[in-house]
């Protein structure tokens, strides 16, 4: 009797619709993040890190030391994208579209997210944001990313992801993820993200709602990475609004 081959992972799109979606949604009000586990697999993130050095995946590279934005490089995809970053793009949007929009109603901001990432990224090139940004991100020894956010232009959707695609404590040491909130007469606070390879972590662009004694308020929200202490970390940048 031969053996069966291993079938290998379902298509993404299968996977991120198969996830338990209303807990990483109550995640995302209660913490302001939430983690997918091993939403892609080794050989998955071997293949997106194998792409950087192919300059014809990509139609920008940004040295962050040249900037003032820490230092480390990332490098902004072309269109048309790898299948696998496009397939992420379009599923995880389909789940986010429903809690960006609840995070809109609570900040009685009056824009409301089509269903489907193919309506919303009409709508984002119509307001000529049409360059890609998706982006793949390599930190060696020394590099950091000052803490930031992600607007492109003035048409932005309120939730992003990033993927680890290197090995804690293997291939690189240090490298955490932090997110700071700032709430209104507060001092700001810190949360370091724990991600292993394969990990997506759902977080806010800008600000999120968070909910006081007199209805919802603003929190303003950075992100950022820690130094890299050895070795290499590479990650993978999901942004959903392209830039102008």
């Amino acid at each position: 009797m031969s053996a069966r081959a291993n079938p290998g992972p379902a298509p993404i799109g299968e996977r991120i619709d198969a996830l338990a979606w209303d807990g990483y949604a109550d995640a995302l009000d209660r913490d302001g993040n939430t983690i997918i586990r091993g939403l892609l697999d080794a050989g998955e993130c071997a293949a997106l890190a194998e792409c950087y050095p192919d300059d014809t995946a990509f139609r920008k590279t940004v040295v962050m030391a040249r900037h003032n934005f820490g230092r480390g490089e990332y490098r902004y995809f072309s269109y048309p994208l790898p299948a696998i970053i496009a397939g992420l793009r379009e599923a995880l949007y389909r789940h986010l579209a429903p809690i960006a929009n609840r995070w809109q109603a609570a900040l009685r901001e009056a824009r409301r997210y089509p269903a489907t990432y193919p309506e919303f990224a009409a709508h984002c090139h119509a307001a000529g944001q049409t360059r890609p940004t998706p982006l793949l991100l390599r930190y060696t020894s020394g590099d950091y990313n000052c803490l930031h956010q992600d607007l492109y232009g003035d048409f932005v959707f309120p939730l992003q992801v990033a993927i680890l695609l290197s090995r804690p404590g293997s291939d690189f040491t240090g490298g955490e993820f932090v997110l700071t909130e700032q709430r209104p007469r507060m001092q700001s606070r810190a949360e370091v993200v724990d991600l292993n390879r394969g990990d997506a972590v759902i977080f806010p662009v800008h600000v999120r709602p968070c909910v006081g004694t007199r209805g919802y308020y603003r929190v303003n929200m950075r992100h950022g990475v820690s130094r890299i202490r050895s070795g290499n970390r590479l990650t993978a940048g999901i942004i959903f609004h392209d830039a102008a």
